[in-house]
């Protein structure tokens, strides 16, 4: 270690520490942002025994209808009639699965106008969402 004040020149190590509280505060970022993202419309879902979980695609459609009847294209709001038409211009392939949540309060008679304006779409692949049943 050679130390000279009359010799100037470049510090040949990196201060690591600026670099270290960035990173930091962006993972707490990320950490409290990520679940905000997920979250989407609220509803209470039916439950049942056997239950897949949404595969993380990219491109997944999920359509959710609240127990006050209002109809959610992601976070989109839609009224009944719109939903076929909306459909038909955002979907490119009609082979496309598209995912129904829906509230339990929702009337029977309800969800089934929503899927017959889906099908109306040319949609043929739909999924319903439940969550897993309590013990």
């Amino acid at each position: 270690m050679d130390f000279n004040p009359h010799k100037s020149g470049f510090i040949a190590q990196i201060n690591v520490t600026p670099f270290v509280d960035v990173m930091l505060v962006l993972l707490i970022i990320f950490m409290v942002t990520a679940p905000l993202l997920t979250q989407g419309v609220e509803v209470d879902l039916p439950q049942t025994k056997t239950v897949k979980t949404l595969p993380e695609e990219e491109e997944r459609l999920v359509l959710t209808i609240k127990k006050d009847q209002k109809i959610f294209l992601d976070e989109y709001e839609l009224k009944l009639n719109e939903v076929g038409r909306y459909l038909k211009k955002t979907v490119d392939d009609q082979d496309q699965m598209l995912y129904m949540r829906a509230d339990t309060e929702v009337p029977y008679g309800f969800v089934v106008k929503v899927m017959s304006e889906i099908k109306s779409a040319g949609l043929q692949r739909l999924g319903v969402v439940a969550e897993p049943e309590e013990e």
